[in-house]
């Protein structure tokens, strides 16, 4: 176990497990990672290996005699008979006869059907009569030669979910991690590697969890296909219910006037749309209609009677094209059926997630490290529904005026769950209250945004907010600063053109611009999942014309950033002329452990570049306490680089069929910055054209 793995035993000890442990059991169980979870819990929650071992056979074995797999429920049925009593892992849903004035139960998989349940049962678990839940339940076999007696008793059921868990020890547990480990934490407990994650795509996981600890909260997402929008809702809390788009009605959603019987809304806390988009689906507008004003006002109308519910509403989609062919040919919602393409329906919205920039899940994405049982945080979340952090803001800073009462009700809505997702105990620095209020901004700026160029009646709106001195802070999305050409569209501009990006190069915003094809002093700051960026663009235009290049980096040691070195050098071979040549000498530390493989790297990289004109020389610093990063040439310029050559994110480099792989644009950036410092004496302007 690492430092943070012990971290998480010690003060949360027998509720968290190991995440690799799921699929190590799961075999070809169709069954919530939940219920596998909650069984690990009870066997595997320990950092003794012998123990998990010993679990992981416990739980096997649970799942191979009681876990009903459709093929298999003739036998099982059979062992009911035979036995006369059995105990299954099955989804039971329950229904009232009406005729008989009784509850019975139906065994998704066993494939039985009218047994009896008393209803003290159904009272103290409701959902059983919505669309089912997964149990452990005890059957009897009693065969009755009464014509309408079932032969199928149901002694015991036990849904499958948490039975208590102490909230105090929860919070007082979470002040003995800092915010980034606690981050790490509940990105292993979602089931992925936070070393693969930067703090901004972390962050963008966890806003997923905020329906299921925030009540009435509306949330999207859209973005590519293969990059675990459903997994959340489908997978992760028995508190929440994932239908498919196009399969959902008015009765099963809100109620059904002829039964008087509460669809989804009333039982579940959060209800996910998945496949929602698709511009050819039907929809009913009656369904649209009841949706905006439950959205709007946590209330429904069916008949004379007004229903009120608290389920959070996910929609989430696949969209079909990249982020600037949308913002140049329409707008970023382009792909939702023409029924939920309404400007009312969606400034009911608090959060749009910006889907593409959630990496497709590749197989090392998945943690091996300790994380919560998701059952004991399902609950956690669940407890924090009674809670409201909005307020806790407003201490250090306030909202523009500008803003209109839905932006602000989203803003508060998505800083409050993610105060309770991330700072429990209510408490939180000024700079950590900063960060995730300006993330809240943005994820309703993005539908405001997006507003406007649908409806031209909606007023510009400036999304800032101001700190005690007064001084404002505006928010962009990322989009906006990457395709701020598109990305100003109105609909009152349908007719104008937009030059394209190949044209003539134009001023972007400041921190934006990336070189402006001409070589000046500057610093530009880039934000986490910024694309677009190059070696070439960003450094190709202080390159050309030097005759000399020194890079100052400590850490070219591993495959990635030998790698980047090499891409350095392609730049490098791109801006130099033919027919002359350019030495590039690596200052850099040792690898402890590597040495004879960095040095074969580093003897290749040589013995490429001779071929092509280039010099390529090394020197490990004798030290191994290099401060500084960056890049200085002989014809007066100095490149400083927060993070040296390694701006990129983790991409999959095995794959020779992904752009990534092959064009540094298409690649997802960290969060960096660089400047641009040109030496006085030299005053040599290099034309780059």
């Amino acid at each position: 176990m690492n430092e943070l793995d012990q971290k998480i035993n010690t003060h949360f000890a027998g509720l968290v497990v190991r995440k690799d442990l799921v699929k190590t059991v799961k075999g070809n169980a169709i069954v919530p990672s939940y219920v596998l979870e909650y069984l690990l819990g009870q066997y595997c929650a320990t950092s003794d290996e012998a123990s998990i071992q010993t679990g992981i056979e416990t739980v096997k074995e649970i799942l191979r005699k009681h876990y009903v797999h459709r093929n298999e429920a003739g036998l099982i049925r059979s062992h009911i008979k035979e036995k006369g009593r059995y105990k299954v892992i099955d989804k039971i849903s329950v229904a009232l006869n009406d005729n008989a004035d009784v509850y019975e139960a139906s065994f998704s998989n066993l494939g039985i059907k009218r047994v009896l349940v008393d209803s003290r049962t159904v009272k103290a678990h409701p959902k059983l009569l919505v669309s089912g839940v997964w149990c452990i339940a005890d059957l009897e076999y009693d065969f009755s030669e009464e014509k309408n007696d079932s032969p199928w008793i149901l002694s015991s059921l036990k849904p499958i979910q948490l039975s208590h868990f102490d909230f105090d020890g929860y919070v007082a547990a979470r002040k003995q991690f800092t915010t980034d480990e606690w981050i790490d934490l509940l990105v292993q407990s979602i089931g992925f590697n936070p070393e693969l994650f930067g703090k901004r795509s972390k962050l963008t996981q966890l806003v997923r969890l905020i329906p299921f600890c925030e009540r009435n909260y509306n949330l999207i997402e859209l973005g590519p296909k293969g990059t675990g929008k459903s997994h959340i809702y489908s997978e992760f809390s028995p508190h929440g219910i994932l239908i498919s788009g196009g399969e959902v009605s008015v009765p099963k959603l809100f109620v059904n006037n002829s039964s008087g019987k509460i669809g989804l809304v009333g039982y579940w806390d959060v209800v996910g749309f998945d496949e929602f988009a698709g511009k050819q689906k039907r929809v009913e507008k009656a369904l649209v209609d009841i949706m905006k004003n439950y959205m709007a006002n946590k209330s429904f109308s069916r008949g004379v009677e007004t229903f009120g519910a608290e389920a959070s509403m996910v929609f989430i989609g696949n969209t079909q094209h990249t982020v600037p062919y949308m913002l140049k040919h329409a707008d970023l919602f382009d792909e939702l059926p023409d029924k939920f393409y309404d400007s009312a329906f969606l400034d009911r919205i608090h959060y749009y997630i910006p889907g593409w920039e959630v990496d497709i899940i590749r197989g090392e994405m998945f943690s091996q490290n300790y994380g919560f049982v998701v059952d004991y945080l399902a609950e956690i979340l669940r407890a924090m529904r009674n809670h409201d952090y909005s307020d806790r803001y407003k201490e250090h800073f306030s909202l523009s005026s500008d803003l209109s009462t839905r932006d602000r009700d989203g803003i508060n809505k998505t800083f409050s769950g993610l105060m309770k997702i991330l700072y429990p105990q209510g408490e939180a620095s000024k700079d950590e209250i900063e960060e995730i209020l300006k993330f809240a901004i943005e994820g309703r700026k993005r539908i405001k945004d997006q507003l406007m160029r649908i409806d031209s009646t909606y007023p510009d709106v400036n999304f800032t907010y101001m700190d005690q001195s007064g001084q404002a802070h505006s928010v962009k999305t990322l989009e906006e600063e990457e395709y701020p050409h598109y990305y100003y569209k109105t609909a009152t501009d349908t007719a104008t053109e937009i030059a394209d990006t190949d044209s003539e190069p134009q001023e972007l915003p400041e921190g934006t611009s990336i070189g402006e094809f001409f070589a000046k002093e500057q610093h530009l700051t880039f934000q986490e999942n910024q694309k677009g960026i190059s070696y070439d663009s960003l450094f190709g235009p202080y390159l050309k014309g030097a005759a000399k290049i020194t890079i100052t980096d400590p850490n070219i040691r591993m495959l990635h950033q030998v790698r980047n070195l090499m891409e350095f050098l392609e730049t490098v071979v791109k801006y130099k002329p033919q027919d002359e040549e350019v030495a590039v000498h690596l200052v850099t530390s040792e690898d402890e452990f590597k040495a004879e493989q960095q040095q074969e790297s580093f003897e290749k990289i040589k013995e490429s570049c001779s071929t092509v004109g280039i010099n390529f020389t090394w020197e490990f610093d004798g030290t191994g306490s290099i401060d500084t990063r960056h890049i200085v040439t002989d014809h007066g310029w100095k490149i400083l680089l927060n993070c040296g050559l390694n701006v990129f994110q983790n991409y999959e480099m095995n794959d020779a069929f992904t752009f990534a792989n092959r064009l540094q644009q298409y690649r997802s950036s960290k969060a960096f910055e660089v400047t641009f410092i040109k030496n006085e004496l030299d005053s040599i302007k290099w034309d780059t054209k």
